[in-house]
């Protein structure tokens, strides 16, 4: 299933991060854990970061496919002082070996992670990258 890239987050990090809104996969994953903000693994799950297309696989049928050079980035600033892109979550991607990819009725207007770790609501994890 494609999901709107409106309706996604890609956050640049030495974990990056994918934030999800009105995601058809929201109930097939797990409640987040996250004890001491650490964020547990997403068994089953795993995550196909590619600049033009990102696929988040799940067990069975369950997955989605985000637009993902259209998609919105946050953080990170090359070395010219310029805002950071798809290209550069991607390659966040590939260091960390996956990428935290988060469920939420909506996206938050300011991030705060704190409030996202804890909220009780939020579900997703870790996903390892496949090559």
């Amino acid at each position: 299933m494609l999901l709107d890239p409106e309706n996604t987050l890609f956050v640049r990090g030495a974990m990056p991060a994918l934030l999800l809104a009105d995601a058809p996969v929201h109930d097939a994953l797990p409640l987040l854990a996250a004890p001491d903000r650490a964020v547990s693994r997403c068994e089953g799950w795993s995550i196909v970061p590619r600049l033009t297309l990102c696929v988040v696989d799940g067990p069975g049928d369950q997955g989605l496919a985000v637009p993902a050079l259209a998609a919105p980035v946050v953080g990170g600033v090359n070395d010219a002082g310029a805002s950071s892109g798809m290209t550069d979550w991607c390659e966040d991607a590939e260091q960390a070996g996956g990428a935290v990819v988060l469920s939420l009725d909506q996206l938050p207007d300011v991030l705060d992670w704190s409030a996202l770790l804890s909220s009780g609501t939020v579900r997703g994890g870790f996903m390892p990258a496949l090559a």
